[in-house]
């Protein structure tokens, strides 16, 4: 990691749920919560607590420095609404097979 720049993972005990015009996409009691600095909290959640069979795969992928390439997913009209990182760098290895949204409910 950069100098001043860190990244802790712990297992939540919150209930997260993502809900985009009325659907619920995912709802999960065991969110990955992600912490970056200079970043707000992420939440991470298993494939198997997302819909996935509401989403299209996207062509967009971005890259970071200290998490590795992220892979996109969108539904109609809302182009890059999650993402995940397929293969992340060692030091985040726990969020593999996990995937964040950008707007969360958390309880």
């Amino acid at each position: 990691m950069a100098k001043g720049h860190t990244i802790t993972i712990e297992e939540g005990d919150l209930h997260v749920r993502v809900v985009h015009d009325g659907r619920v996409l995912a709802e999960s009691d065991r969110p990955l919560v992600l912490r970056e600095t200079g970043c707000p909290v992420r939440y991470y959640l298993p494939a198997e607590d997302v819909r996935l069979d509401l989403l299209t795969p996207s062509d967009t992928h971005t890259h970071c420095p200290f998490k590795g390439t992220a892979s996109y997913w969108s539904l109609p009209g809302a182009p890059d609404l999650v993402w995940s990182y397929p293969d992340p760098k060692p030091d985040v290895a726990a969020i593999k097979g996990h995937l964040c949204f950008y707007d969360v409910e958390v309880s």
